[in-house]
Parts: C-alpha cells; structure tokens; sequence
C-alpha cells in the first residue's frame, strides 16, 4: 500500500467520484470493487489522506467531514463490538475530533455496542458532522456470519439512509454476489454504487513509470527513456507489475546488468501477482493453440485445392473472434494482443 501521499499515482477519475458522492447533500456510500493487488488499499488510504483538499476544492467546508481509514483484517475487528471500538478509536485520533468534545464525548460515553454506536453517529449527525469510514478488506466482516449479522448490516443501512454515516467499502468482488454467497438478507448489500477499480489509464502509467519526475522538485526520471519503454511494456496498466517492472530495470541500470537480467527477475515476482491480464510469454502457448486448428484446417483446404481465399477467411475470421473475447474480457491490451496474432501469422 502507497502511504506516502507524494508517490501516489494516478487514480484522478475513481477520487473524483468518491469525492463527488461525499459533498452530494445525500451522500452516496460507494463498493470499490477490484481484483487482489490492484491499488484499493493504496486508493482507499489515499483518499483518507487527502480528502480535506478535495472537499475543500469542491467548495464545501472540510470540518463537515471526518475520514478514517480501517483496515478489516486487524485483530481488533473480529467482533461487532470490537469492530464499533475499533471505529470510535480511529475517529477519535484525527485531530480535528480532538479539539471537539461535542464529537469526542459520544464516542467515549458507555459501552459501544450496536445502540451506543448509532446514537454517536447521531450525536455527529447533529454537529453537522459526517463520519466517512473507508473500510478496507471488507471479506474479513462478511467470512463471520455468525459475528456480523443481517441486523448489524441493517444498523449501518439505516444510518446510511438518514445520511449520518458514510462509507467507502474496498472488496474483490461486489457485494451482492457476498450476499448471495452467505445468504444475507439486508438491504445493506445494494450499496449506493460500484465503482470498479481496474488498470490504471496510459497517462497515469506514464507518470509512475518516470517516477520521481513531476513529483519531486527538480527531480528527472529514475530510468532512461529506452528502459521507460520496457517497464511500460512489461508492466502494462497494472499499477504493481509496473512498480516491480520499475523496480527490476532500476537495478539492472544501477548494477549495470543487461535488461534480461531485469526481465527474468521481473517475471519471476509477477508471477505472484493475481491478475486477469495476462503477460505475453504466458499467452503464447494458449494462442498457439487456438490458432491451431484453424491453421490446420487452412493447410488441409489447400491440399485439397480448396482456393486460397477460403483458407484466408477461415484464418482471418478465426483470429478476430479470438480478438474480441479475450479484449472484452480485458486478458490482455488490444493493441498488444493484435502484434502477437499479426506475429503467429507471420504478418
């Protein structure tokens, strides 16, 4: 996770939306929906970071707004009361809470179970202050059914709707198939909005592989030009792969190593990273296959004096068919994959 807020790249369209539904006179709790490894974490603790200037440039007062990041996997959350403590501690240790006993006192009156958090939450609601709980890890609460009922999630469904509460839920998948999967029933699970969190734009990949330009003054790029290129290359849109890409041609150039040194080692750790794109060394073998038969079937049309045009148009419509499922499944760039199919055809 990205917690130095300078190093921070990319990611401008997904913190726009998170801040829009925040200003909204209702706001808009938001699942932020990507695969393992994609940034979520990095996104969620950034925006947590962040959120005084963005408000603040959305033409709202910050002191309305208190964010807290929470990560779901700490030990403190395993429980529904822990999980209630756990939310007050972290509320209570921004700053601008600390200097509020209006805010401070709600949270620390009593014991803080279900009723005792929502009557805080209230408390708040009537300062005119809104708690935002980016909740990261969000599996960890929905793997103990038995800990965090449907009534929990109604709880927190119902300070929602009366706009006293808002939150910023990081998991792999949507939360409706969640709800299916644990058989909940509460309205909880049709959160305002999805925002899916996927591969970062061609700009922002740009921008993170001639790191630490544009983000440290006077600083250039780490990598050369040339080795830019490869890291782009490698790394695709993928914001870890191209940190590792990054990481690997940086050692080659400091050490003097050839790029495949560089390539080798990178490969080696990508391949403990979980994702659906797919590297091109990877894909060649599955791609030899699918162009098999129909290849096959050309050659075969040929012996038997089939004519030529046929054979092309077999091979031809074969290959775009295969285009069009594996970019509309996003396995891989569109443009990347059309070099590999022109190369197997020796095009």
């Amino acid at each position: 996770m990205i917690t130095d807020p300078q190093f921070f790249v990319g990611r401008r369209e997904e913190l726009d939306i998170i801040t829009s539904r925040l200003v909204n006179d209702q706001p808009t709790s938001i699942n932020v929906v990507g695969e393992r490894r994609i940034g979520k974490s990095s996104l969620l603790y950034h925006f947590f970071q962040t959120y005084e200037q963005r408000v603040q440039a959305a033409g709202k007062n910050p002191s309305n707004y208190v964010v807290v990041y929470l990560s779901l996997q700490a030990a403190q959350c395993r429980k529904e009361t822990s999980f209630y403590q756990a939310v007050a501690q972290a509320l209570t240790n921004r700053p601008v809470v600390q200097v509020n006993p209006a805010l401070v006192v709600p949270l620390q009156a009593g014991t803080l179970d279900r009723n005792g958090f929502s009557t805080a939450i209230e408390a708040w609601q009537a300062q005119k202050v809104l708690p935002v709980l980016c909740l990261d890890k969000f599996e960890e609460l929905l793997a103990k059914p038995d800990q965090f009922t449907d009534e929990f999630y109604d709880n927190l469904r119902s300070l929602m709707d009366r706009n006293a509460l808002m939150l910023v839920i990081a998991s792999y998948r949507n939360l409706d198939v969640y709800k299916r999967k644990h058989r909940f029933l509460s309205s909880f699970f049709n959160l305002g909005q999805v925002l899916p969190v996927a591969g970062i734009t061609e700009i922002e990949a740009t921008d993170l592989i001639r790191l630490p330009e544009h983000k440290i003054a006077g600083a250039t790029a780490a990598l050369s030009s040339e080795r830019q290129q490869l890291g782009l290359a490698w790394g695709g849109r993928h914001p870890l792969l191209l940190q590792l890409a990054g990481l690997w041609l940086w050692e080659a150039q400091k050490q003097n190593r050839p790029d495949e040194w560089a390539r080798q080692k990178f490969e080696l750790e990508a391949q403990r990273v979980p994702h659906s794109g797919v590297t091109m060394r990877r894909l060649s073998r599955p791609m030899r296959l699918l162009l098999w038969l129909p290849m096959k079937l050309g050659r075969m049309a040929r012996f038997v004096g089939d004519k030529l045009d046929d054979t092309s148009n077999l091979i031809a419509g074969t290959v775009i068919l295969i285009v069009a499922i594996l970019v509309t499944l996003k396995i891989v760039p569109f443009e990347e994959l059309l070099q590999r199919i022109k190369d197997a055809l020796g095009g």
